[in-house]
């Protein structure tokens, strides 16, 4: 779903908040505890320190939008969307980042994109282009960032198959199981999801709407596969049975028409 406009979003754009001094060097450390390999060079190091940027910001502020540099966000705390935005007052959610993740926030071309906060958030922001001439000159580093682009480049082709080829339920589905292998808490009675975005967001992803999400959501309740609490709760019972109501193919069933 296509709904804020560009121009709107932009003049609601907050300052920046830098992080508080004191924790500067904390969120370097997640960066590094996340991204970096063991064997990156201390030289390495200090230049990232030089590039990054840190940034807090409470839900629902955009954190960056994009302009004609794009940025690599590394979220070290909570969790945000990434937006684009079409003319004719049209946005798309395209992905969700929680801790850990890092996100591309691309330059403005034919679309326009922002970064909007969850909740409470804490980042480190680099320049793009002088963090990918680092990475071409430390192997480690270089390799970090293609093994993450490669995992968000497989969520894009799962996406893009979701939104070309499947049904609203198998959509639904699909998303549920990916945010189980991403930010899912195994536990005795299943997997909990404590979702982070509204109704409205998943809709926006999914190219639903609100009420179709919610009409899912009870469909895959009554069949026995999740049971919901409140708005945001949701605990999946039963993960194969949720994968095959995904459409996903069953272990070994691949065909030479599905490679």
């Amino acid at each position: 779903m296509m709904r804020r406009a560009f121009g709107n979003s932009v003049r609601r754009m907050q300052t920046l908040r830098a992080a508080p001094p004191a924790n500067c060097d904390q969120l370097f450390g997640r960066f590094v505890a996340d991204v970096l390999p063991p064997e990156a060079s201390q030289a390495a190091r200090i230049h990232l320190r030089e590039l990054a940027q840190p940034v807090s910001a409470v839900g629902g502020e955009a954190v960056f939008s994009s302009t004609t540099q794009a940025r690599v966000v590394h979220i070290a705390r909570g969790s945000v969307r990434l937006v684009a935005h079409a003319s004719q007052q049209r946005d798309q959610v395209l992905s969700f980042h929680f801790a850990g993740d890092l996100v591309l926030v691309p330059a403005r071309g034919a679309h326009g994109y922002t970064l909007y906060a969850l909740g409470e958030c804490e980042m480190l922001a680099f320049a793009a282009d002088p963090l990918f001439e680092l990475a071409r000159k430390e192997p480690g580093l270089g390799h970090a960032l293609l093994t993450r682009t490669l995992r968000a480049l497989a969520r894009s082709r799962e996406k893009t198959i979701a939104l070309g080829r499947k049904t609203a339920q198998e959509r639904v589905a699909s998303f549920l199981v990916g945010m189980a292998q991403r930010i899912g808490v195994p536990d005795d009675k299943g997997c909990l999801l404590d979702l982070p975005m509204s109704r409205r967001d998943i809709a926006d992803s999914l190219g639903l709407t609100i009420e179709t999400i919610s009409r899912q959501l009870g469909e895959l309740r009554d069949a026995g596969l999740l049971a919901t609490s409140g708005r945001s709760q949701i605990r999946l019972l039963d993960l194969p049975g949720l994968a095959a109501r995904a459409g996903h193919l069953p272990a070994g069933a691949l065909t030479k028409s599905s490679i």
